[in-house]
């Protein structure tokens, strides 16, 4: 919470600040493919390949053509998959532990120059508003992987339920051609714990269980 506090607190202070040019805000669709993992969570674990969607706005800061704010509003999954084999290597389930958000991103948006088509980098939090969490094919040894399946064997408060606010730090880069048509790669780093419940497993780990994506997205800004 003290962290979440702290960055809405800097946000403010760049917003209240900075030479922001409400005027000329831009506004865009963008989406593109997601690559997901949790780390110290269902293990054996893998990632989970979805997608994210959603629109983008673009917010000029001060007079020159370079520097924006990028409020962003998106479906974005995340999670990850678990899977586990015998001594003879065949597999005994394939798990999948899907998490839907409505995902919103604050990026400040920098391009190296004031050309119109240019290389950007992108920095800013995220915050993840959970929508839905779909489980299936839990493996029988651990049954409370489910968060609606609890466990007599798993001390009180144990279970898989994914947390229903998280929130990370989001880098990227991209380029843009046009200031139009832009492609880039980001990096969700999760701050938050998405499996509090996990810590208390036995024989677990009371390691934060934080979600980390990495994707692929295309954005049009609109003229």
């Amino acid at each position: 919470m003290k962290k979440l506090l702290l960055a809405s607190a800097l946000t403010l202070s760049a917003l209240s600040f900075a030479q922001v040019q409400w005027k000329s805000t831009r506004f865009g669709v963008t989406g593109g493919l997601n690559y997901s993992r949790v780390s110290n969570a269902h293990n054996p674990s893998g990632p989970r390949y979805t997608f994210q969607a959603g629109a983008l706005a673009l917010i000029p800061v001060g007079k020159a053509n370079q520097f924006f704010i990028q409020p962003e509003v998106l479906y974005y999954g995340a999670g990850e998959t678990g899977k586990d084999k015998d001594a003879k290597g065949v597999s005994g389930y394939d798990a999948v532990y899907a998490n839907n958000y409505l995902s919103v991103p604050l990026y400040f948006k920098g391009y190296f120059s004031e050309a119109e088509s240019e290389f950007f980098g992108l920095i800013g939090p995220r915050f993840n508003f959970l929508l839905s969490q779909n489980v299936k094919d839990v493996p029988v040894s651990r049954p409370y992987y489910d968060p609606d399946v609890t466990d007599p064997n798993q001390p009180s408060g144990v279970n898989g339920k994914a947390k229903s606010f998280n929130w990370g730090l989001g880098l990227g880069v991209g380029y843009s051609y046009k200031r139009q048509l832009e492609v880039a790669l980001k990096y969700d780093l999760g701050l938050g714990d998405t499996y509090p419940g996990l810590a208390k497993e036995t024989k677990g780990t009371d390691k934060k269980k934080s979600e980390q994506v990495i994707a692929l997205t295309l954005s049009y800004i609109f003229k």
